[in-house]
C-alpha cells in the first residue's frame, strides 16, 4: 500500500518528471477541418513522446476500448474526478480499481461556496479515504472548487500536512487579475509550490485563464509560469524517493471552455491558436526546466 501519498513506479531509479496529455484537452482537435478519431489521438499522444492520459474513468461500455489503445501505443492512465463529499471518493476509487492501472487520483473538489472549517474537514476526509485505499490523490488548484481562493488554499496547506497539490497556477493568475505586480501572490504560491505533486500546464494572462504564447514562447507571463514550474519540480525533487515520479500535464482546454475563438462568415467558432503545438511547445519547456532543476543537484 501506497501511504506516502505520492506516484512511484516501484523501482530504485532516481526520481523523474513524466510527460502526460490530458484527455479533455484532446477535444476537437484534428487537421483538415475534421477531428482525430480516439485512436489517431493516442497516436499523436504516444507519437509526441508522452508517457500517460489524463481523464475521468471511462463508462464501462468504453473501457475495452481504452485497455485496448493504452496496452497499444504503451501509455499509462491517471483518473480525475470532482467529489463534494468524503463518500464520492469511495466510488471514484472504485470506479478507477475497476477500470485498473490507475496512477493516481486528480481531485477537483466541489464546490467553491465550502470554506475555511468546512473544507478543511472534506480535504481531511478525502485524503484519509484515499490512504486507506493507496491510491496518490493529489487536490488541483482550479475555480469554482473549494481550492478557488489562493489565501484560503495557503491556509489549508499549512494546516493539513497530507495535502499535496496538482499545481495549476493560471486559475489564481486569472481570478486575480494578476496582471501587473505579483509580489503580493509570491508568497502564497511559494506555500503551495512546496506541496506539489504535479503540473497541470497553462499560462494565463491575469484576464484569459488560457492564451497562446506564441509559437516559441515569447508571451511576457511565460517566463512566470516557467519560473513557478521550475520551483515546483524543485520543491518536488528536493523532497522525493527512489520510484517517485512527477506528473506534468499539458492541459489546454478547447472551444466551449478555455480556448479563445473567433466566429467565421459561416458561424462557427474557430480558435485563434493551434492548441495542439502549443502543448507540445510546453512538453518541451517542461523538459528543458526539469534538466535545469536536475543539474542544480549535481
Amino acid at each position: 500500500m501506497n501511504i506516502r501519498n505520492a506516484v512511484n513506479d516501484g523501482t530504485f531509479g532516481a526520481p523523474r518528471l513524466e510527460l502526460q496529455q490530458s484527455w479533455w484537452a484532446m477535444w476537437q482537435l484534428g487537421e483538415h477541418g475534421k477531428e482525430w478519431t480516439m485512436e489517431q489521438k493516442f497516436e499523436k499522444i504516444a507519437e509526441a513522446g508522452y508517457a500517460a492520459i489524463s481523464a475521468a474513468v471511462p463508462p464501462p461500455e468504453e473501457r475495452q476500448e481504452w485497455h485496448r489503445l493504452l496496452d497499444r501505443y504503451k501509455l499509462g492512465f491517471n483518473a480525475i474526478a470532482f467529489p463534494s463529499r468524503v463518500e464520492d471518493i469511495v466510488r471514484s476509487i472504485e470506479e478507477a480499481s475497476q477500470f485498473g492501472s490507475v496512477q493516481y487520483m486528480n481531485l477537483q473538489v466541489m464546490d467553491g461556496f465550502v470554506i475555511d472549517q468546512q473544507a478543511t474537514e472534506l480535504l481531511s476526509g478525502l485524503l484519509s479515504r484515499a490512504k486507506e485505499a493507496g491510491m496518490p490523490t493529489f487536490i488541483e488548484t482550479h475555480r469554482g472548487t473549494l481550492t478557488q481562493d489562493l489565501i484560503r488554499t495557503a491556509a489549508y496547506v499549512r494546516e493539513l500536512p497530507e495535502l499535496r497539490l496538482m499545481i495549476d497556477l493560471s486559475h489564481y493568475v486569472v481570478a486575480g487579475e494578476l496582471n501587473g505586480s505579483l509580489a503580493r501572490a509570491e508568497e502564497y504560491f511559494a506555500v503551495l509550490l512546496e506541496r506539489t505533486s504535479g503540473i497541470h500546464a497553462r499560462v494565463s494572462n491575469g484576464e484569459q485563464v488560457q492564451i497562446d504564447v506564441g509559437p516559441e514562447g515569447d508571451h511576457p507571463m511565460l517566463p512566470h509560469f516557467e519560473r513557478w514550474w521550475r520551483t515546483g519540480m524543485r520543491s518536488w525533487l528536493r523532497q522525493a524517493q527512489p520510484g517517485d515520479v512527477l506528473p506534468y500535464v499539458t492541459e489546454l482546454g478547447p472551444p466551449g471552455y478555455y480556448a479563445i475563438t473567433q466566429r467565421t462568415a459561416a458561424r462557427k467558432e474557430m480558435e485563434i491558436s493551434d492548441r495542439w503545438q502549443q502543448a507540445l511547445l510546453f512538453k518541451r519547456l517542461a523538459e528543458a526546466l526539469w534538466q535545469q532543476v536536475l543539474s542544480e543537484e549535481e
